[in-house]
């Protein structure tokens, strides 16, 4: 199988990273720091990258989510797989996704974590489909804005495939 072709280099995610890093650094800077909260599986990467590039204190939290199962269209509807561990109440949050596309998913995200009584939520994407969005939504950190492709690599995956990839690329769903 051929790898698929690239939408966003290694070098090119790398370095929006550190900008993302820095801008969420100053942001939280006098906030004695902050708990990121990763979406799992496809923000994980993202999440390790970005948390070592921090420069403030930064807890890690993981929570899971199902809205596509092995299918190549969202379902609309979100189901919890998994919530944070930790307390996250009075802290300062930063919700890490890999991808928003229609949006239900972290518009649940933000629910469920607003019921933990958190000190504010904030939340940080790695690619942002904006002419996707179906419910509105805010993404303070927005690492690419895309079309509406289907991506693979650097986290996310299609069907559990190139996920490991180091870059960003596209793939046709139905070829998968």
């Amino acid at each position: 199988m051929s790898q698929p072709p690239e939408l966003f280099s290694e070098a090119d995610i790398l370095a929006r990273v550190d900008e993302l890093a820095a801008e969420i650094s100053e942001d939280y800077g006098d906030k004695g720091g902050i708990v990121l909260v990763g979406v799992l599986k496809g923000a994980f990467i993202f999440l390790a990258d970005l948390s070592r590039r921090l420069t403030i204190p930064r807890r890690i939290e993981f929570i899971a989510v199902s809205s596509y199962g092995d299918k190549s269209v969202s379902t609309g509807a979100v189901r919890l797989v998994m919530d944070v561990r930790g307390s996250i109440e009075d802290r300062h949050v930063v919700i890490v996704e890999d991808i928003v596309d229609t949006g239900h998913t972290l518009s649940y995200l933000i629910g469920v974590l607003e019921s933990h009584r958190p000190a504010s939520i904030r939340t940080c994407a790695l690619l942002c489909k904006a002419d996707a969005v179906e419910v509105d939504v805010e993404i303070d950190y927005v690492g690419f804005n895309i079309g509406d492709e289907w991506v693979v690599g650097y986290g996310l995956d299609y069907a559990e495939r190139d996920r490991t990839l180091p870059y960003i690329g596209t793939v046709e769903p139905d070829d998968r």
